[in-house]
C-alpha cells in the first residue's frame, strides 16, 4: 500500500552536537522508502547538510505531507507554534533530555518512523493557547503557547498582586510569585512543578496553577478550553509573562493577559505501540523502588 505521506520534511536542533549525522541517516532512510525529503533551511544551513532539497520553515509545512522534529522537548514547542496553522502533522525524534512530546529515542528512530509513515501511528491532537496582552485600550502584545502562558515576578523578588476572572466572572485576587496557565499538554511541565495536575494531553482544558501563593487555601483549578481567563496585575515593581519560557513580554501594573484556546491546534503521530500512560511512568518514575 502507498504511503499518505509523500513528502517528509525534517528539522533539527542546529546547535546540537551529533545531530546532523542523525537526520541525515534518517533523510538517507527515507529517500530508500520512496519518500521525497525536504530540510528546513536553517537547519541544513547550521548543519552544512547539503544532501538533500532545503525549504524555508513555512514553505516545507506547505509542501509536506509530515514533518518529522529532532531535539528536544523545546525544540518541537517552537516549531509546534510555528508550523500550527499549516496544519501539518509533527513527529517527534528525542535528541534532548525528558522527551515528553520527542518521544522517539534515536536508537528507534527508523524502525518507529518507518512503522508511522506506513500508516501505523496513533495521532493525537493538541490545543495551543492564545495569550493577549492589554494596557489600556491597546493590544501591546500577543503570542501562542504550546505548554504555558506564565505570569511571573523579575529580579525584584517581590511578590505580584492580581485578580483572575473567567469569561467576566470575578474568581478571586492572589498574592503569589506568579501564576501558571497551562494547556494539557504543559501540565507535565512547570505546571507540574508548581503543585498542578496532570491532565491528559487530548482534552479540552486549560489549568490555572499558583506558583508559591502568600495563602495555604490557592489551589490549581481546571477549566473548559473555550473559556476566557483575563488576569489583571493589580501591582508588580518587576513581573514578566512567558509563552513556553522562549518568547517573553515585561508587564506594567494594570496591564490585562487575556488567555484563551488558539485557533490551531497541533496533530502529533505516534507510533502504534505508544502510551502516555507509559510515558508518565517512565519520565516520572513512577512505581520505582527508592
Amino acid at each position: 500500500m502507498q504511503s499518505a505521506f509523500k513528502t517528509v520534511g525534517l528539522v533539527g536542533k542546529y546547535d546540537t552536537r551529533g545531530i546532523e549525522g542523525s537526520l541525515c541517516a534518517l533523510g538517507r532512510f527515507l529517500v530508500q522508502r520512496g519518500h521525497a525529503v525536504l530540510v528546513a533551511e536553517q537547519t541544513a544551513e547550521h548543519l552544512n547538510i547539503e544532501d538533500f532539497p532545503r525549504r524555508a520553515l513555512h514553505q516545507l509545512a506547505e509542501e509536506s505531507d509530515v514533518v518529522v522534529v529532532l531535539g528536544g522537548d523545546g525544540t518541537m514547542l517552537s516549531i509546534a507554534r510555528t508550523l500550527a496553522p499549516h496544519g501539518v502533522p509533527l513527529i517527534g525524534i528525542n535528541h534532548g533530555r525528558l522527551g515528553f512530546l520527542t518521544d522517539i529515542t534515536i536508537g528507534a528512530m527508523h524502525e518507529a518512523v518507518g512503522e508511522i509513515l506506513s500508516g501505523q501511528y496513533v495521532a493525537e491532537e493538541r490545543i495551543l493557547l492564545n495569550g493577549q496582552i492589554r494596557r489600556g485600550d491597546e493590544r501591546v502584545f500577543e503570542a501562542t503557547a504550546f505548554n504555558d502562558v506564565v505570569l511571573g515576578k523579575g529580579g525584584s523578588g517581590r511578590l505580584i498582586d492580581l485578580e483572575i476572572t473567567i469569561n467576566t466572572e470575578f474568581v478571586y485576587s492572589q498574592r503569589a510569585d506568579g501564576l501558571v496557565v497551562t494547556s494539557p499538554t504543559g501540565t507535565t511541565a512547570y505546571a507540574l512543578s508548581a503543585g498542578g495536575p496532570i491532565v491528559h494531553p487530548t482534552l479540552r482544558a486549560m489549568a490555572l496553577v499558583p506558583i508559591c501563593p502568600h495563602t495555604l487555601s490557592a489551589r490549581p483549578i481546571v477549566v473548559d478550553s473555550e473559556s476566557r481567563i483575563e488576569l489583571h496585575l493589580m501591582y508588580a515593581d518587576d513581573a514578566r509573562v512567558h509563552f513556553d519560557g522562549q518568547e517573553h513580554f515585561d508587564l506594567h501594573s494594570g496591564d490585562h493577559v487575556w488567555i484563551t484556546r488558539a485557533k490551531h491546534p497541533v496533530t502529533l503521530l505516534h507510533p502504534h505501540s505508544y502510551s502516555y500512560y507509559d510515558t508518565l511512568r517512565q519520565k516520572l518514575h513512577w512505581g520505582k523502588k527508592l
